[in-house]
Order: structure tokens, then C-alpha cells, then sequence
């Protein structure tokens, strides 16, 4: 065979080679495009649109103290009989002490009893004091900012909590002052704490959560509102199509949003998985 035949033959079977594998790369590339185009439904959760209560509220601090208090005071060489006062309940009109001249001291309430010691020079070496308290409700005076004067009234509730207890405790506000302290611009308020259970002991540091503006209101969970600008959106979900709302927002509270406007009652919105959906799209929900 002549060189220049041989020469063409090779031509024509490397330009035969190429092309298949042009044709080759085009007829996958087709296949795969087809086979992963479609983009699958992503997963999310979803929560119905439901009434709850919503709020507004008032944080402080303040200082336990008993709702009625009273101290005797006595010395230890009076007393007859064996002193027995810490963590003692008595009843109203039950002996205390039995004195040694004969006369009792009885308690003037029910309560709860302790004592005092007094430091030397003060009354004398020989001097306690006994204290009964009254600790089935207590009291905490609180100091309200100047601004929220509008709002507090007597019989708000209260929240009260503190480090030493893993619970709330339930209280409303009893009395309001009639004047505002011009030192610090706040004015007292009296909150009433139910402590049946003689939790709460006099001089516990507590926090309290004065309640207002309470109302129910349908709402939902934080985690399914996006707020891009002034537009707060969600979507709802409705045979598996998303679709975006915008909606007017109102209080928050416990991780929950109040929806003024935008949806309804009843309504199914992306709670989970907001970021992968897009208005109009299929989704698939995953709730358990």
C-alpha cells in the first residue's frame, strides 16, 4: 500500500474516532440531564395555624419578704424547757415559749419560727430574737419604670421564678403607689406571690415577670417566618404546592409569632426546611 493511502486511511479512522466520541459525550450528557433535571420535592414540617396567648410583659427584680412578720424579743435564761423554734409551724394563739415567771409568749398568727442571735455588746450575751413569719403568701416590692405607668394596675399577673428553683411561681400585683420617685423615675408596685407550699423563704432574690396586654391571637413558630426588609413572608402548603404569604406580624412569645394578617386559622405553613422551598413549588412533608 502506497503512503499516501496509508496516510488517508488514518485520517478517516481518527476522524471517525473523534466523532464518536463527540457523539458519545453528547448522547450521556443528554441521558444524565434528563435522568437529574427534575429537581426532587425538598422535605419540610409543617404546623397548623392555631389561637394562642399572647402578651406583653415586665421584667424586674426584687426581694421576697413575708406577708406578715414578727419578732419577740427574750433572754435564753427565761426561757423554760427545751428551746425549740427552727423550722417550727405553729398555729395562731399556740405557745412559742414557756417563760419561767409563767407566762407564755404565743403566736400571734400561723407561721413558720426561727431566730436571730444577737451579737455581743447589742442586747447582751443572753439575748435572741424569735421570729414568725407568715409564708403562705408572699410579697415582693418591685420598681417599675416611669413609662409603663399607662399599664400596671392592680391584679396583673405575675410570674415569678428564681436560680434556686426549676418552677414559676404564681403572683399578681397587689398595690400600686400613687407617686413616682423622681430620683430614679420608677414607681413602686407590691407583687402578692402564692407560696403554699413555704418555698420561697424571706430575702430570696426573685425575678419577676409582670404580665399585660394579654391576648389570644392565632400565631405561629418563629422558625416559620422570614423577614427580608419590612416583608415578613411564610409559606403554606396546600395538596404538597407551596405558596408564599406575606403577613403582618405581631407579638412574640415561647419561640411562637401572633399573625395579625396575611393567613387564617387553619392554615398548614413550612415550619421546617423554609430555606429549601420556593412559592409555587411541590414539597414533600416529612412530619412524624
Amino acid at each position: 500500500m502506497k503512503t499516501s493511502t496509508k496516510f488517508k486511511t488514518f485520517l478517516i479512522v481518527f476522524f471517525i474516532a473523534i466523532f464518536a466520541i463527540i457523539a458519545a459525550r453528547h448522547f450521556i450528557g443528554l441521558h444524565f440531564q434528563k435522568k437529574f433535571s427534575i429537581r426532587p420535592a425538598p422535605g419540610v414540617i409543617v404546623t397548623k395555624v392555631e389561637k394562642s396567648i399572647f402578651y406583653n410583659s415586665i421584667e424586674t427584680f426584687g426581694t421576697a419578704i413575708a406577708q406578715n412578720s414578727k419578732s419577740y424579743r427574750i433572754k435564753k435564761s427565761d426561757i423554760l424547757g427545751k428551746l425549740n423554734i427552727d423550722n417550727r409551724f405553729v398555729k395562731e394563739g399556740e405557745i412559742i415559749l414557756n417563760l419561767r415567771d409563767g407566762s407564755n409568749i404565743l403566736a400571734d398568727f400561723e407561721g413558720k419560727l426561727g431566730k436571730r442571735e444577737i451579737a455581743q455588746g447589742v442586747l447582751g450575751t443572753e439575748s435572741l430574737i424569735v421570729t414568725l413569719d407568715d409564708l403562705k403568701r408572699v410579697v415582693i416590692d418591685i420598681k417599675i419604670p416611669e413609662n409603663y405607668v399607662s399599664v400596671l394596675k392592680p391584679g396583673l399577673k405575675a410570674e415569678i421564678t428564681s436560680s434556686a428553683f426549676n418552677k414559676v411561681f404564681n403572683g399578681k400585683v397587689e398595690t400600686i403607689s400613687s407617686r413616682i420617685d423622681p430620683s430614679t423615675r420608677s414607681i413602686l408596685s407590691r407583687v402578692l406571690v402564692d407560696n403554699s407550699k413555704f418555698e420561697i423563704i424571706p430575702g430570696q432574690l426573685m425575678t419577676i415577670k409582670i404580665i399585660y396586654d394579654e391576648t389570644e391571637e392565632i400565631g405561629v413558630p418563629e422558625s416559620a417566618v422570614t423577614i427580608q426588609g419590612n416583608t415578613a413572608f411564610v409559606y403554606i402548603v396546600e395538596d404538597e404546592i407551596a405558596e408564599k404569604k406575606n403577613i403582618q406580624i405581631g407579638k412574640r412569645n415561647f419561640g411562637r409569632v401572633s399573625v395579625l394578617a396575611g393567613i387564617n386559622e387553619g392554615d398548614v405553613v413550612v415550619s421546617e426546611g423554609v430555606s429549601k422551598v420556593r412559592s409555587k413549588a411541590k414539597v414533600k412533608i416529612i412530619n412524624p
